[in-house]
């Protein structure tokens, strides 16, 4: 389902609807700078409603699910003409991650079983033939839940994942002869990783001085990660409640308006999170849901389900109702 708010038709504003199914769930989404917004999902979850245009059909003996399928697992939104195209991707995009480079092209990295090594390319278009390049083990390491960041020389790095302590580039640097030469280690992911992995999708941020800001968990560090040295080490945050995923809080680099005067003085929030526990207290609790009685309240398709107790939401779980 896809709505748009708008501020111009009352002074509430209203709702619109566009378009009530668009056929995909759309785990990733990203706005292309042609006014285009892709849009893409895990491949492993059965087939889509969409189908992938002229009779093709994605063969992959590695899918868990589907080793035969006809469906498209991502789409291109026109935001002009409302409008939808499906794509074709191939490996499983299942909580992979993705930069954007400075021409506007999305560079989506990792994922889930045949896709946790794989960079597939997108380059925004005019016509309606682009479409996903994929180029298969091009990364040392399985990238599942990892984080990616441009870098001001126009490279992407890329820290993390799951059990993952390590980091490297996209593209590879010219002395990187192998995959392996370009991995660094990172012990501070190690350190940050609790019982509950509460060390994933660390939180990553360009400073002024060139150095990164790296949060996992509770803790956070400033990397020059051009000497793979950690230059600070910050003070962990209050309260002591984790921050990532799965506690799935989030940050964000606000805006530096003093950019003349040096030094320039960046400011992160971080918000969000869960209490230290909650996801191993709701992966092992049992809990029966009753979906709603009709098909006017909930149409079928996927939907991220949360238990809520005092207040704190569970993380998510996605079902389906048919």
């Amino acid at each position: 389902m896809c709505q748009t708010w708008s501020s111009t038709s009352s002074r509430q504003g209203e709702w619109r609807l566009l378009h009530s199914s668009i056929g995909i769930s759309a785990m990733h989404m990203q706005l292309l700078r042609n006014n285009k917004v892709v849009m893409f999902d895990r491949t492993d979850f059965g087939p889509s409603n969409l189908s992938l245009p002229g009779g093709l059909c994605r063969h992959d003996r590695a899918d868990t699910v589907l080793q035969n399928d006809c469906t498209a697992h991502s789409l291109l939104y026109d935001v002009g003409t409302n409008t939808v195209r499906p794509l074709m991707i191939q490996t499983d995009t299942w909580c992979s991650s993705g930069s954007v480079f400075p021409d506007g092209t999305l560079v989506q990295t990792g994922g889930y079983n045949d896709g946790d090594h794989t960079v597939r390319i997108l380059a925004p278009c005019t016509d309606n033939y682009c479409d996903w390049i994929e180029v298969h083990d091009y990364l040392s390491e399985r990238r599942w839940y990892a984080t990616n960041q441009i870098l001001s020389d126009g490279r992407i790095i890329i820290i993390g994942g799951r059990r993952q302590f390590t980091y490297e580039f996209y593209p590879r640097s010219s002395q990187a002869s192998s995959p392996s030469s370009n991995t660094f280690w990172l012990n501070f992911l190690r350190e940050t990783r609790d019982d509950d992995e509460n060390n994933l999708y660390p939180f990553v941020h360009l400073l002024p001085n060139g150095n990164l800001f790296v949060f996992a968990n509770t803790r956070a560090i400033s990397l020059d990660y051009k000497q793979n040295v950690v230059v600070t080490e910050f003070p962990a945050i209050p309260g002591g409640d984790p921050r990532n995923y799965p506690s799935s809080g989030s940050s964000v680099l606000l805006p530096m308006n003093d950019v003349q005067n040096e030094p320039i003085e960046a400011e992160i929030m971080i918000c969000g999170g869960a209490p230290r526990g909650a996801f191993s207290l709701a992966m092992h609790r049992t809990v029966t849901a009753v979906g709603p009685s009709t098909a006017e309240i909930a149409p079928p398709g996927y939907y991220m389900l949360f238990v809520v107790h005092a207040g704190v939401p569970s993380s998510g779980m996605w079902v389906r109702i048919q």
